[in-house]
C-alpha cells in the first residue's frame, strides 16, 4: 500500500476539513471518529465507514481492529506519523481514525416517543457536556435524547470523544422545533422542564412514569421561555451551600438517573 507522505494530500485535506468545520460535516454528511475504542464502536454499531487512515507505526500496535477497518471500509489509507499528528484532534493519538457516514436515528423515534424515557436538551453549547450527557444517557437506560437544532455539533470531535461510543448506541433527533416537539408529546406523556426556581417541584417528589420527557437548558440562560411553556410541568434540583447552579452534565446526569429508577 502507497503511503501518504504530504499533508496536502487530497484526502488529508478532506479528513481535516471534516474535523475543523461543522458546516462541512453537515454538507458530507459524515463525521469523524478517532482512536481505536471509538473505530471498533463504529465496526460493533455497523456504521458506514468511508476511510481508514492510520498511520505506520499504528499498525504493529493495533494489526487486528486495523485488518478488521479495512475489510469494512470503503477506502484505507497508511499516513506517515507526522501527517497523522498533524491531521489529529488529540494529544496522544493513536493512529486509528475513520470517516463514518451520519447516523439515521430518525426510525427510533416512532416507538420511543409513545412508551419511552426521553431527555431533552435546549440550546446546549458545550461540546464535552453533550458528549458527556450522551454517555450518561447510555448507561441509565434512557430511550432517547432530542436536541433543539441549536444546540452544539453532535458530530465534533469532542462531543463523539466525551461520548465513548455512545454516539453509535445512544437514539437521538435533532428538532427543528422544541416546543412542537414537546406539545406533540405531551398528548401521550408527561414533560419536565428542569428550572431555578423553588416554586417548581423537588425532583425528589416527582413521580416518573414513562412515557416521560425532561428537559435541560443552556448552560448559561437555562431553558428558553417557549420550551418551558410547551411542558406540562416543572421540577428542580435542590442545591446547598449557596451553590447558584450545576454544570449542565451534571444536572441531566441526576434527572435521568432519577427518571430511571
Amino acid at each position: 500500500m502507497e503511503i501518504i507522505k504530504s499533508k496536502d494530500n487530497k484526502t488529508i485535506k478532506y479528513i481535516s476539513k471534516l474535523i475543523k468545520s461543522s458546516k462541512f460535516r453537515k454538507e458530507e454528511n459524515s463525521f469523524v471518529v478517532e482512536g481505536v475504542r471509538m473505530c471498533e464502536e463504529a465496526l460493533k454499531n455497523n456504521a458506514v465507514i468511508e476511510y481508514l487512515v492510520y498511520s505506520v507505526s499504528s499498525f504493529d500496535k493495533h494489526t487486528d481492529i486495523i485488518k478488521r477497518l479495512t475489510d469494512k471500509a470503503f477506502s484505507t489509507y497508511c499516513v506517515e506519523d507526522r501527517i497523522f499528528c498533524a491531521l489529529s484532534d488529540t494529544k496522544t493519538p493513536q493512529g486509528v481514525l475513520c470517516v463514518v457516514k451520519t447516523l439515521d436515528k430518525q426510525a427510533h423515534f416512532d416507538t420511543i416517543k409513545k412508551n419511552g424515557i426521553l431527555l431533552a436538551l435546549d440550546n446546549i453549547q458545550d461540546p464535552t457536556n453533550l458528549g458527556t450527557i450522551l454517555r450518561s444517557a447510555d448507561a441509565l437506560g434512557i430511550s432517547g435524547v432530542i436536541l433543539s437544532s441549536d444546540c452544539c455539533d453532535v458530530y465534533s470531535p469532542k462531543v463523539t470523544r466525551g461520548s465513548m461510543g455512545a454516539i453509535f448506541r445512544m437514539p437521538f433527533y435533532i428538532t427543528k422545533d422544541l416546543p412542537a416537539f414537546i406539545a406533540s408529546f405531551n398528548e401521550h406523556g408527561t414533560s419536565y422542564a428542569c428550572v431555578l426556581d423553588d416554586a417548581a417541584t423537588k425532583i425528589s417528589e416527582v413521580k416518573f412514569t414513562a412515557p416521560v420527557l425532561s428537559v435541560i437548558g443552556n448552560e448559561g440562560n437555562g431553558i428558553s421561555f417557549d420550551v418551558i411553556n410547551a411542558c406540562n410541568k416543572k421540577l428542580y434540583i435542590p442545591m446547598y451551600n449557596n451553590a447558584e447552579s450545576l454544570n449542565a452534565a451534571v444536572a441531566a446526569s441526576i434527572i435521568m438517573w432519577e427518571m430511571s429508577k
